[in-house]
């Protein structure tokens, strides 16, 4: 891998994360390495270019090949459990900037007794006569 975008001992503490995947009983191209995908999944997010215009000289695999990962990663669960790792292992260092976070209010429930909403009008057809006629 010519420019990985995360270290042999960072993957080494995330791999076991990964789900092993068993090769085809019916043969075909070789699996891209998962290390390599990783690296293309994050260069991709990273940079916001289009899955099809990841680099091949990156040798991250296709940017087919690595959106693939990334959606059965995802449903997986395995990204969320890579989040929580990378979260324990920056905590242990103490890299965590907490004057950069922030809450979305949208997330966070009413206290209890909070006010209500005033009730919305209706906007739909009504029986009243139209200005058009």
């Amino acid at each position: 891998m010519k420019r990985a975008l995360i270290s042999q001992k960072l993957w080494q503490d995330l791999e076991p994360l990964v789900p092993v995947c068993k090769p085809s009983p019916k043969g075909g191209r070789p699996r891209c390495d998962d290390r390599a995908a990783f690296n293309g999944v994050l260069f991709v997010l990273m940079t916001g270019i289009p899955w099809e215009d990841l680099p091949q000289e990156l040798s991250f695999g296709s940017g087919t090949t690595c959106w693939r990962r990334l959606r059965q990663w995802q449903a997986e669960g395995v990204w969320d459990r890579l989040h929580q790792a990378l979260l324990h292992r920056l905590r242990q260092y103490d890299q965590i900037d907490w004057s950069r976070a922030s809450i979305d209010g949208a997330s966070v429930a009413s206290p209890r007794g909070g006010r209500t909403q005033a009730p919305i009008r209706p906007t739909g057809a009504s029986s009243a006569a139209s200005a058009m006629s």
